[in-house]
């Protein structure tokens, strides 16, 4: 199951929930007001007895897709969590996870526009495979980590590299939590149509040349031990989002280093699951 958020030209001003199947967006706005409820497994009876019926559906390409959950309690970053991009900057594989936050008002829709924030000068992409909480956990044993997953989504980890890296005192939280620096989507893919995370190939391009590209399998924490990681100290709660790191190719390490301009169009893509595109303004 694939599960979006959208905005029909019939009713700008309401958000709706449907069901992508191939090009078809079968609203489910009526079943689930929210993503959530859909991620929540609260409507799940109701929500598979709707769809048996095989009800009509609206064409993508007439809809404004937005952000394919929000309203989550918590936007979870990994850093440094690719095997290669640790190799890139010089530095050890961390023998923790390395953990930091996003604010949720930075996640925004696949195909936003990104404002290039006044106070930054090194302005970096990064694609990165996003786990979707689906229920809540804490204490949570490895084993058991996928019970806690309802299914993945393409993020895009914008970062401010010299509030990140140079400036308030080496913590993160500035560099990676300005306006929009979280767009995620198109969708949200079930569990069940990725049994296995850690074989995606992903990518980021900026203005079609590739920057990024690599596979989940590089990653140094798995997902099962990135939630047991963090359910010891926090529960984790239906829609929250765990961004599970970057690989490498990210501007700040390039030899110059490259970043992002005004106009620039950043592309990030993850195999079975799809891409996002933002530009810059």
């Amino acid at each position: 199951m694939r599960i979006v958020q959208f905005v029909h030209p019939l009713s700008p001003n309401n958000s709706c929930v449907g069901v992508l199947q191939d090009n078809v967006v079968i609203d489910i706005t009526h079943i689930a007001p929210t993503s959530l409820s859909v991620i929540s497994g609260s409507v799940e009876e109701k929500l598979m007895q709707y769809l048996d019926t095989k009800p009509p559906g609206l064409n993508l390409q007439e809809l404004e897709l937005k952000a394919p959950v929000t309203g989550m309690d918590k936007v979870i970053c990994i850093g440094m969590n690719y095997k290669d991009h640790c190799e890139e900057q010089g530095m050890p594989c961390p023998t923790e996870p390395v953990v930091f936050n996003k604010f949720p008002s930075c996640v925004v829709a696949p195909f936003a526009d990104v404002p290039y924030p006044p106070t930054t000068e090194q302005l970096d992409w990064e694609v990165e495979l996003v786990v979707v909480v689906g229920k809540e956990g804490y204490q949570i044993e490895e084993k058991d980590a996928y019970d806690y997953v309802f299914g993945y989504t393409v993020g895009h980890d914008i970062s401010a590299r010299d509030w990140q890296l140079k400036r308030n005192g080496g913590q993160w939280l500035i560099g990676k939590s300005m306006t929009a620096f979280a767009p995620i989507g198109p969708g949200i893919v079930s569990r069940d149509e990725i049994p296995d995370p850690h074989n995606l190939n992903l990518f980021c391009k900026v203005n079609g040349a590739t920057k990024q590209d690599s596979s989940t399998k590089e990653m140094v924490f798995n997902v099962p031990q990135i939630i047991a990681w963090l359910s010891r100290f926090f529960p984790i709660l239906p829609g929250d989002l765990i961004f599970t790191g970057t690989p490498p190719g990210v501007g700040v390490f390039k030899n110059p280093p490259e970043f992002l301009k005004k106009g620039d169009v950043v592309t990030c893509g993850i195999e079975s699951i799809g891409e996002i595109r933002n530009k810059i303004v």
